[in-house]
């Protein structure tokens, strides 16, 4: 669940990219991030959508995020889903290079 959002003004939503403080609210038995723990994370996926360049709006199912340290990098070794282009242009590398599918840009038709 996140609580606030990061490096911006008083913003109540965050988008796909932005760092967000956030609280565990499910955690698996076993690993090193605990239940009620609060966290730093980059929203991946959000329901609200990403345009492009090029006119494509880019929506995804449900929101996600993916925990992170300091320094942006993930603390975790898994991700699952896919995540969005964008990420790259954030500097969040590491995250895009985990992910199991990257949505890229559509592939345009020659007339």
């Amino acid at each position: 669940m996140c609580i606030r959002v990061l490096g911006t003004g008083n913003r109540r939503y965050a988008g796909t990219g932005n760092v967000i403080m956030a609280v565990v609210k499910e955690a698996v038995p076993n690993m090193s991030i605990k239940r009620s723990e609060v966290v730093r994370a980059v929203a991946v996926c959000t329901r609200k959508g990403i345009k492009r360049w090029n006119g494509v709006i880019v929506r995804f199912d449900d929101n996600a995020a993916v925990v992170v340290n300091q320094e942006g990098n993930p603390r975790g070794t898994r991700i699952f889903g896919p995540v969005a282009r964008e990420l790259r242009d954030y500097n969040f590398a590491r995250i895009v290079s985990l992910a199991p599918e990257v949505l890229q840009e559509p592939i345009s038709e020659v007339i």
